[in-house]
Order: structure tokens, then C-alpha cells, then sequence
């Protein structure tokens, strides 16, 4: 079987490799970085489960700019481009998708089309309308953030819009090229599909919300989060994980997920779908509001990224804490390796740890880093449990 797979970000990459073991796959993307890296046999993402499946598996992939040589005699096309939120619209911008599915009718090729892409609930059933097309089928994916590879091959669940041929044969496919031996194999309607995606991150980050409110309850009142969340976790029906508590939710899915999901419930009333989007913003006015009465001359920012091995700065929470203390008057200085401009919002940007860790007065980071052990009396975290 010849698989086609259209965009090469964590979804795309993870997905790729994982088909290619037993099938040949063709990815299509428009960064020539990216395909060029893929063709070496390195991720173009931070992923070290990616790079080692890279070395250690022959795989039969081949990356391509090309859609004509992309799209030529493919058995199915599976979509993984990015949909950013659109802020003036309120919702997710599927052009990607639109412009993907317009290709393939374009070269007339008549193939079953997955999209793995975040859309909003409704989609599917449009874009099958807008461009008469019946084989378009969603199946989300449930990926954490550089641990693509993994969760891919060892997936929670599989859902696939549909019950026909189609559906059935590439959740087939999805499972056979996994390394656990028995998934929950599920098949919905395609709202219900998308539905499934929007509501589990928006859990996610509902939890996130709610261990980071009864952070700041703790710090307001001067009694120890972390013995809180311990007492409060040991209840085996809340359990002992994504409870550490943060600067807010950031990171591809989170943000935008939570926002899509509000804007489908437009005519539905609701308080804890936009309790849980006001949270994220009141939690970075708390964590901001708490460094500025610190007073500090110059505050270090210490990376970008949400979390350890992630190279991912998209809607960072530390990025809205830097923006709230930067407009009280507050100087930033800010380490970054992976950045080569020399500044970020009007603030410096230095790849030298020790120019950084000397000059700065107080250091906020997200999580805390073995870098900053020396000059922990300098930092500013919310990471009590050392654990994303």
C-alpha cells in the first residue's frame, strides 16, 4: 500500500514512520528543511523516540515538496496540517485542510481520505458537501507533546469516523502498525469523532486549570501547595498525575483546542467549557502579578518551551507572563538556544548560561532545569513535583 501523508509536524512525522515499517509512505510538506531531514533520517522535531525509531528501523519513506509525485497512484491520503486558531473568526483555520482535499479532486484521485488534523466539530460533514466528496473520514489523535512516536505506537484508542470498508481498514491499519497487542477499536459518527478530540484536551486542560487555582489559593494564603495536591491526589478517583502545577496551559493543542470547543458552544449554554479558557488568563495575571511585587530590576526568562524536550514555543504560558511583567515597565532577558534572532519582544535574547544567570536578579521558568540548580535562590517556578 502506498501511503500518503500530508504535513510533517508531530502528528505527521509519528505518524509516517510508525506506517512505514510495513507500508511505502510518501509525506508531503512545504518546509524544504523539513522534508530534506526527513529523507537524512532525522527528526526535524524534538522527539528522541523519533530519531531512534529513525535508526534503529529500515523504513520504507521517502519526503517530498512535490504534490504531483506525492499524490501519484496513493492508495489513501492522510491529512496532518496545522490548523491554527484564527482569533478574528473565533475558530480553527482549516485552509490547510480545504486546500489538501481540493488537491486530490483536482488530480482526480479517487482515494479514501483521513484527516488527522484538529477541526472543528462539523467539519467533516461540510467539507464532504462543499466539495462532493463522500470517502473523507476524521480520526483524532491523542499525542503528548515529544512522545509522538510513543503514543502513536502504543495509542490509548482508535477512532475512525464511519462504519464502512474504509473506516474499518484504516483503523486496521492503524492498530497493525502498533506495538500493543490489544486497542480499543472505536467507530462514531464523524461529529461525534470531533467531538471526542475537543473534549479530551478541553479535560486536560480543565485539570491543568483546576491544580494551578488551588496553587494559587495555596500561595495567597501561605499554606504548602504541594502538601495539598498530595493529600488531594491520593483519592485513586483523582489520582497522582497531571497535577503539577504551572504557569498555564500552552503548547499546540490546549489553547486552541479549549477556544474551538467554546466557539461550538455558541447556542449551548455552558459555565465550565469558558470558566476553563478564563482560567489560563487569570492564572498568568497571578503568576505576573506576584513577580512584579518582587519588584526585580532585570528578570531572566528562562526558556520558551512548556516543558523539557519540546521545542515547541506555540502560545507558551511563560510567553504571557513575560508580556503582562514587560508591560508593568519590568526588563527582560531572555535564554533561549534554539532562537537565532538577538531579541524577543523588544527584550535580549543570549544562548550564554552564564552571562544570563549572573546578570539577572530573578529567573522565571516553567519548569525548573538542572541549569539553574546553582542559582535556585534566583527562581521563580511553579514546578513543585519535577514532572510535566
Amino acid at each position: 500500500m502506498k501511503i500518503t501523508v500530508v504535513g510533517l509536524g508531530y502528528v505527521g512525522i509519528s505518524i509516517a514512520a510508525i506506517l512505514s515499517q510495513k507500508n511505502e509512505v510518501i509525506a508531503l510538506d512545504i518546509d524544504t528543511e523539513r522534508v530534506e531531514k526527513i529523507n537524512k533520517r532525522t527528526s526535524p522535531i524534538e522527539d528522541s523516540e523519533i530519531n531512534n525509531y529513525f535508526s534503529k528501523n529500515k523504513l520504507s519513506l521517502i519526503a517530498t515538496t512535490d504534490k504531483n509525485k506525492a499524490y501519484d497512484n496513493c492508495s489513501i491520503v492522510i491529512i496532518c496540517t496545522p490548523t491554527d486558531y484564527d482569533y478574528k473568526t473565533n475558530e480553527f483555520n482549516t485552509s490547510t485542510v480545504d486546500q489538501v482535499i481540493s488537491d486530490i479532486i483536482e488530480l482526480k484521485r479517487d482515494v479514501p481520505i483521513y484527516i488527522k488534523s484538529t477541526i472543528p466539530i462539523g467539519y467533516t460533514k461540510k467539507a464532504k458537501k462543499k466539495f462532493d466528496y463522500e470517502s473523507i473520514y476524521f480520526s483524532p489523535e491523542f499525542l503528548r507533546e515529544g512522545k509522538a512516536l510513543i503514543d502513536n505506537l502504543f495509542p490509548s484508542r482508535i477512532i475512525v469516523s464511519g462504519f464502512d470498508s474504509n473506516s474499518k481498514s484504516f483503523s486496521e491499519l492503524l492498530k497493525n502498525c502498533s506495538s500493543k497487542k490489544e486497542v480499543k477499536q472505536i467507530h462514531m459518527d464523524s461529529d461525534e469523532a470531533e467531538a471526542v478530540k475537543l473534549f479530551s484536551n478541553t479535560y486536560l486542560a480543565m485539570r491543568v486549570a483546576y491544580f494551578n487555582e488551588l496553587d494559587s489559593f495555596s500561595e495567597r494564603n501561605g499554606i504548602s501547595s504541594k502538601k495539598v495536591i498530595e493529600g488531594v491526589c491520593l483519592d485513586p478517583r483523582i489520582g497522582d498525575f497531571y497535577n503539577n502545577p504551572s504557569f498555564g496551559y500552552g503548547g499546540y493543542c490546549l489553547p486552541k483546542d479549549t477556544k474551538q470547543l467554546l466557539k461550538n458552544y455558541s447556542d449551548v449554554p455552558n459555565v465550565i467549557i469558558k470558566s476553563i479558557v478564563d482560567s489560563n488568563s487569570l492564572r498568568k495575571d497571578f503568576i505576573a502579578e506576584n513577580i512584579i511585587n518582587k519588584t526585580p530590576k532585570l528578570v531572566g526568562v528562562y526558556r520558551l518551551a512548556m516543558k523539557k524536550n519540546s521545542d515547541n514555543f506555540r502560545t507558551s504560558s511563560i510567553q504571557g507572563v513575560m508580556k503582562r511583567i514587560k508591560a508593568k515597565g519590568i526588563k527582560c532577558l531572555l535564554y533561549e538556544p534554539l532562537l537565532e534572532e538577538k531579541t524577543f519582544f523588544h527584550s535580549e535574547v543570549t544562548k550564554d548560561l552564564i552571562y544570563f544567570k549572573k546578570n539577572c536578579d530573578l529567573i522565571i521558568t516553567n519548569r525548573i532545569n538542572q541549569d539553574l540548580e546553582d542559582v535556585i535562590y534566583k527562581v521563580y517556578s511553579r514546578d513543585l513535583f519535577n514532572k510535566d
